[in-house]
């Protein structure tokens, strides 16, 4: 049977090849881990649609499950998790992110 969630997540992150699960927006992010995320991927040059999973707490919980990772925010490129703010923050200081970015075909600085 079909999850109605998890299929409008899947839609989210197969529309979008970088996709940005987070509190607040990229405009406004909600928590300081959004907000260095955005940060990241701005400083990156990066395009990509950020989703407020506070708007929707079925979407929130849901995307718990669909990914089996319990905290936000979280990161997807070309339609895999990248993870949260800490691997993210950690892959953009060492050169990893940029390297993805570029493997994956998304423009970036």
């Amino acid at each position: 049977m079909s999850n109605p969630v998890f299929d409008q997540i899947k839609n989210v992150i197969d529309s979008n090849d970088v996709v940005l699960f987070m509190k607040g927006t990229a405009d406004f992010p909600s928590c300081g881990f959004s907000a260095k995320v955005t940060h990241i991927l701005s400083d990156l040059g990066v395009s990509f649609k950020d989703v407020n999973i506070l708007e929707d707490d079925s979407l929130r919980q849901g995307l718990k499950e669909f990914s089996s990772w319990p905290t936000f925010p979280q990161l997807y490129i070309k339609g895999e998790l990248v993870g949260g703010c800490d691997i993210v923050r950690e892959m953009y200081a060492s050169g990893e992110l940029a390297q993805l970015l570029k493997e994956k075909s998304i423009a970036c600085n």
